[in-house]
């Protein structure tokens, strides 16, 4: 209860829950779509869109560390490496986990080859943006909270518009175009909603984690529900139950970084809803078909 009265405590708690809340709930049109690795993708591209945003933010006149900034940056690049994914198959033979590979790397790479450009040029500010890369949770700022809550507002409200659609989208997008719905509309919507639920968390919990908060939650989820809407809600739960106590574990234990132990969190409830959770539980299968080889075996173990 004590933490709860320190301001920074508080700061990282909500913005972490806000994040791991949006994070997991979107994610999962994502695990649907059996593309969870799309948030791979967005996460490292949003790299190369962050330094991008800094430098041109500066060269313009604007703080280059502005939360707004980095996250339109990051938005927009990651939704460039998105649609090169789905371009490059359609005009060679390479696949589209070969596409994302490629995506990953080259948009990686390039972000970090900014980042070097940045450390040796004369940008204002441009301390600490290495956190932007692995997180930093406890320097989080009423502006950043307020920046990530507003993302989440607006994405949310876009995909509980779009819910029927995106759901579609996820499991039969030929049926989708046959009753009247763009298939690269569905696309834009799908990868712009999966897009905003990661780049929220470019200065929490770091780009290259938040792909554990886009794709654990889900997993939990489905192993608890088979509805959609049931499911986007539980994995929501599980990503602000998971930042909430990552948040709570690392300030206790002290010196311990907010995003890692998040992660660790999150892959814990992933873990016990598999093994545990009702009609899909491992434990449940495994016993269930020991038990039918005994019985197939006249009761010899």
């Amino acid at each position: 209860m004590n933490l709860l009265l320190d301001h920074t405590y508080r700061s990282m708690l909500l913005g972490t829950v806000i994040i791991g809340f949006t994070a997991g709930a979107l994610g999962t049109f994502a695990y649907l779509r059996k593309q969870s690795l799309l948030a791979d993708v967005v996460s490292h591209s949003a790299i190369g869109g962050t330094m991008l945003a800094f430098m041109v933010a500066s060269w313009l006149g604007f703080d280059g560390r502005a939360s707004w900034v980095l996250i339109i940056g990051a938005s927009v690049v990651s939704l460039v490496a998105l649609a090169l994914i789905e371009w490059l198959p359609q005009v060679s033979v390479t696949k589209v986990d070969a596409a994302m590979a490629i995506m990953l790397a080259l948009f990686f790479g390039g972000g970090m080859v900014l980042h070097r450009v940045i450390l040796g040029s004369n940008f204002a500010n441009k301390g600490g943006l290495v956190d932007y890369l692995f997180g930093s949770a406890s320097h989080l700022t009423s502006a950043d909270i307020a920046s990530a809550a507003i993302v989440a507002v607006i994405t949310f409200t876009v995909a509980v518009a779009c819910f029927k659609e995106l759901t579609l989208g996820c499991f039969d997008a030929e049926y989708a175009t046959t009753i009247g719905y763009s298939p690269k509309v569905l696309s834009v919507v799908l990868n712009t909603v999966v897009v905003l639920s990661v780049v929220i968390g470019v200065k929490a919990v770091g780009l290259v984690l938040m792909i554990a908060l886009a794709v654990a939650p889900p997993i939990a989820a489905r192993q608890w529900t088979r509805r959609v809407g049931p499911m986007v809600a539980l994995s929501g739960v599980f990503g602000a139950l998971g930042a909430a106590l990552g948040a709570w574990i690392s300030v206790s234990v002290g010196r311990v970084p907010t995003g890692p132990v998040i992660v660790l969190v999150l892959t814990a409830i992933a873990v016990i809803s598999l093994l545990f959770a009702p009609r899909r539980s491992l434990l449940l299968v495994a016993l269930s078909r020991r038990r039918q080889r005994l019985a197939l075996s006249g009761g010899q173990p």
